[in-house]
């Protein structure tokens, strides 16, 4: 199967609600393309909804450090550290997605 299959794979145990082996899926998807951001920001909400909060957080700072502007990665973020009790570090990411507009 090739990398776009693999991608279109993990969505549909990811929508399925099944998140650890979407993050299974996705992992090599990532590993194979590390600069496309659809696959790697899906992998961080997998890690997200399957409380593997450090991997998401990870993954997550990979994204904004690529593209500092990715608005949806920000809130991401910003809800990853909530759920870790690091609400300071989370707020100027809050701020961040909401001053664009999420």
């Amino acid at each position: 199967m090739g990398i776009l299959e693999e991608y279109e794979r993990g969505k549909l145990f990811f929508e399925y609600g099944d998140y650890i082996t979407a993050a299974k899926i996705l992992e090599p998807v990532v590993a194979e393309s590390p600069d496309d951001v659809a696959p790697r920001l899906m992998l961080a909400r997998a890690y997200y909804h399957s409380a593997q909060l450090r991997k998401s957080e990870r993954e997550l700072r990979l994204i904004l450090d690529h593209d500092p502007a990715e608005h949806y990665a920000h809130l991401m973020l910003g809800r990853c550290l909530q759920r870790q009790s690091r609400h300071d570090e989370a707020q100027p990411h809050l701020r961040i997605a909401q001053a664009m507009g999420i």
